[in-house]
C-alpha cells in the first residue's frame, strides 16, 4: 500500500515538474523573440532616421517603398550620388529571416520571423506610395521562438509595431 502511495506521489510531482518546464522554455523561447524584434527594430529605426542624410543629396530619402521591402538612401560621402557601398540600404524578409543588405550581400539580422510589414505615411498622416512624400514609417514585426524550445512554444509569437520619423526629410 505504502508503494502505491509512493508511486502516486512521486507520478505527480513528476508531471508538475514535467510542466514547469515547459512553462519556463515557453518564457525563455518568447523572451528571446521579442529580444530579437527590438534588436532589429532598434537598428531599423536608427537607419529610418538618418535616411536622406548627406549635404549634397537632393533624392528620396527611400528609395523603395514596399510592404515587406524597404531600401534606404543616404549620401555618406558627399559626393551628390547614393552609389558607393553603404549609402543604399534594404531591409526585407526571405523566409522567415529578416535580412539588411548594405552593399556586402543580405545579412541576417533576425531568424524566426512572421511577418514584416511595412506602411509609409505623408506628412498629414496619410498612406502613400509615393517615395518623396514618405514621413513616417510604420513597421510591424512579428517574431516566433528560433530554436530547439521552439517546439514547445508552438504558437507563441510576439508582436512589436513602432513608427519611426525621418529626421530629413
Amino acid at each position: 500500500m505504502a508503494c502505491a502511495v509512493c508511486g502516486l506521489v512521486l507520478a505527480g510531482t513528476y508531471t508538475t515538474f514535467e510542466q514547469s518546464l515547459r512553462t519556463q522554455a515557453v518564457g525563455v523561447a518568447r523572451a528571446e523573440a521579442q529580444q530579437a524584434a527590438r534588436a532589429a527594430l532598434a537598428r531599423l529605426s536608427v537607419e529610418i532616421r538618418n535616411a536622406g542624410r548627406g549635404p549634397r543629396w537632393t533624392g528620396p530619402a527611400i528609395v523603395v517603398a514596399e510592404p515587406s521591402r524597404i531600401v534606404l538612401a543616404s549620401d555618406l560621402d558627399a559626393d551628390g550620388t547614393t552609389v558607393d557601398k553603404g549609402e543604399l540600404i534594404t531591409w526585407q524578409l526571405v523566409g522567415s529571416v529578416l535580412r539588411r543588405n548594405a552593399g556586402a550581400g543580405a545579412q541576417p539580422v533576425t531568424n524566426g520571423v512572421k511577418a514584416f510589414q511595412l506602411r509609409y505615411l505623408d506628412a498629414a498622416g496619410k498612406v502613400t506610395a509615393q517615395p518623396i512624400d514618405i514621413r513616417v514609417v510604420e513597421v510591424v514585426l512579428v517574431t516566433v521562438p528560433d530554436g530547439p524550445e521552439s517546439s514547445l512554444a508552438l504558437g507563441v509569437a510576439s508582436q512589436i509595431t513602432t513608427r519611426i520619423r525621418l529626421r530629413n526629410r
